[in-house]
């Protein structure tokens, strides 16, 4: 078993992996000597990314490439390393190296000198990115801070060193849809936070559009908090005041003899009230479509190829061990622990 573990998420990210994998070495070396593994994770990338890894776990005996069956998404992708890593301390790492691996070495002091079990990145500067990326984020981490009953750091992205007992209390933890930040913070155990400068991506394009980010804040609001709920039906109550408020003017103007006008504000009332009622039924929509999720108790990811020494054994996932090349279909894989 390795002291250390390095366990990287990638899709589409051919034109960073050999520089990536030369970083990440020379930081484990110097860290811990011979004593880790890399861990890269193939989450169904469209480009060369699988063949760069397989040529690189071909020729280094650290190297552990692991290729999904389709993309799982970066959540999902980054619990298949964590579930397959085997080391006593997991640093968790993104592909585009905004992320220097150069702290690794400073990130484990911090974890000694302070007895802590997960030591985490909080960004001082995000270099590289737009005004609206900074400001949205910005906006996101408070109120998800406002709104969760776990105490989610600020400025914090899922760039953290963790030890093993909080790993494997994480990977204790099955739900589908995961927002491993939120889930480490839950977690408990001593954590400790680590300042660092954000760098620029190396290559290529963000993996987060804006259409992935609302998707992210909204799992991670819903995951973390029952708070939307509240707002549905704090929605709920402040309209049938108004509808009530409304009922007594009606009646009061009927008594004194005033002719009501008032097909426009009418329609508006009904408009009003209707988009309410959408919108709280969204919100249930979208917590019971969770447990629905749930209900169904399938692998969290699917494991096609592995290429490299696998010394992990996963809890949360399915790993095929019938090749894509078989004369006969079929095989026999691993199943989760149930």
């Amino acid at each position: 078993m390795p002291s250390l573990s390095i366990v990287v998420p990638c899709f589409n990210e051919e034109a960073c992996l050999a520089v990536l994998h030369e970083r990440l070495t020379n930081a484990a070396r110097e860290a811990v000597g011979e004593d880790y593994e890399l861990v890269l994770v193939n989450d169904g990338s469209r480009d060369g990314s699988w063949a760069i890894m397989q040529g690189l776990a071909a020729d280094d005996p650290h190297l552990l490439a692991v290729n999904l069956s389709r993309n799982h998404g970066h959540q999902l992708a980054l619990t298949a390393g964590l579930d397959l890593c085997a080391g006593d301390t997991i640093l968790i790492i993104d592909a585009d190296l905004q992320d220097p691996p150069e702290l690794l070495t400073p990130m484990l002091e911090t974890m000694r000198e302070t007895g802590a079990d997960v030591v985490y990145g909080v960004r001082k500067s995000r270099r590289g990115e737009t005004a609206f990326k900074r400001a949205t984020a910005h906006g996101f981490y408070r109120l998800l801070s406002r709104a969760t009953e776990v105490d989610i750091p600020l400025d914090a992205g899922d760039f953290r060193l963790m030890s093993r007992r909080a790993l494997d209390v994480l990977l204790a933890m099955p739900e589908q849809a995961r927002f491993i930040r939120g889930m480490v913070a839950w977690i408990g155990f001593r954590q400790v936070p680590f300042a660092y400068d954000r760098a620029e991506r190396l290559a290529g394009e963000t993996k987060y559009p804006l259409r992935k980010m609302v998707r992210f804040a909204f799992d991670a609001l819903t995951g973390f908090s029952s708070a939307p709920l509240k707002l549905a039906s704090q929605v709920g109550i402040g309209l049938s005041i108004g509808s009530m408020l409304l009922i007594l003017y009606l009646v009061y103007a009927w008594l004194s003899g005033f002719s009501i006008q008032g097909w426009t504000s009418l329609m508006l009332v009904v408009v009003v009230i209707g988009a309410a009622q959408m919108f709280v039924l969204g919100l249930m929509g979208e917590y019971i479509g969770r447990l629905y999720n749930e209900s169904k108790r399938r692998p969290l990811y699917v494991v096609q190829e592995v290429a490299g020494s696998r010394t992990g054994e996963g809890r949360l996932g399915y790993v095929a061990e019938a090749t894509a090349n078989s004369d006969k279909p079929g095989g026999k894989g691993t199943r989760p622990i149930k």
